[in-house]
């Protein structure tokens, strides 16, 4: 089945036991803001998970801005939401994705493999005429989520240094070109690039209209950067902290690619190394 899901798909299984609803919107930033959305109106049976408390670790010397969370935390908050590996997810946002594809990608790596994003997130589905509440989470029944930690999916600094320059490799850059050429860099203490790395900014997984593109657009998108499905070349996708990346990732495997991986500590990772090189401009 489809990872992206249609509102009228969850319109009609919304209140099927087995079925889990998680509101993941947030805001760069702001970081109340998107629980206060949440409370102030939700999708009905709806729980919230929080980006910077809920899906990554504290902020560390190395890992990123946003490191992944402990495997053990994560796991007992996910037991907390009722989720266990036989629940089917359904996660939500209202940034295009990004922060749904990091809980749906977090889940995979812990070795879930029902989650789904729904298509054009909260305000989609309110624009829609679809129910919404601000009713308090529902009384859940504690699951006991056991992870199954799927390696092969994520990629370390020394595993990214290792590879620079390597032609089985492909190195993705998730962010907005300015970003990627070092024109600005509002967040991070250094600007530019990996070296090596091809620009796709994550927002072009998604259609004018902010829905998710099709597999077969998504594999003309790669293809027109070089990147083919059906080639035996690993691909490791970034962004600034790891989050935004996971768009791709999730837009690349749409597209068939079969070896992906993320590098969770993204750019902000790979500058906290002094010995790191950076590029600027295109490559």
């Amino acid at each position: 089945m489809n990872v992206i899901v249609q509102p009228r798909w969850l319109l009609a299984r919304m209140y099927e036991p087995d079925l889990v609803i998680v509101d993941c919107r947030f805001q760069l930033g702001d970081p109340d803001a998107g629980r206060n959305a949440y409370e102030q109106d939700h999708i009905p049976r709806a729980l919230y998970a929080d980006l910077e408390k809920d899906l990554s670790a504290p902020v560390a010397e190395h890992g990123g801005r946003h490191p992944l969370p402990d495997s053990g935390a994560f796991a007992a908050f996910i037991g907390k939401l009722g989720i266990d590996r036989d629940t089917r997810v359904v996660t939500y946002d209202d940034q295009g994705g990004a922060f749904a594809a990091r809980l749906w990608w977090l889940l995979k790596y812990h070795g879930h493999r029902q989650t789904y994003i729904l298509d054009g997130g909260y305000s989609h589905w309110k624009k829609l005429g679809y129910p919404i509440c601000n009713a308090k989470p529902p009384v859940i029944v504690p699951k006991t989520f056991i992870p199954d930690i799927q390696t092969d999916m994520l990629a370390d600094m020394d595993y990214v240094r290792q590879r620079l320059g390597d032609p089985r490799s492909i190195l993705v850059d998730s962010r907005e070109p300015r970003r990627y050429r070092g024109e600005e860099e509002p967040i991070d203490k250094k600007a530019g690039h990996i070296p090596g790395a091809r620009n796709l900014f994550w927002k072009d997984s998604l259609n004018e209209e902010g829905l998710w593109k099709t597999a077969e657009e998504q594999k003309q998108r790669f293809a027109a950067a070089g990147i083919d499905p059906d080639g035996d070349q690993e691909i490791i996708v970034y962004c600034g902290s790891g989050v935004t990346a996971c768009p791709n990732v999730l837009a690349l495997e749409q597209a068939g690619c079969r070896r992906v991986k993320l590098y969770a500590g993204s750019w902000s990772d790979w500058i906290s190394y002094e010995d790191n090189p950076i590029s600027t401009g295109e490559e």
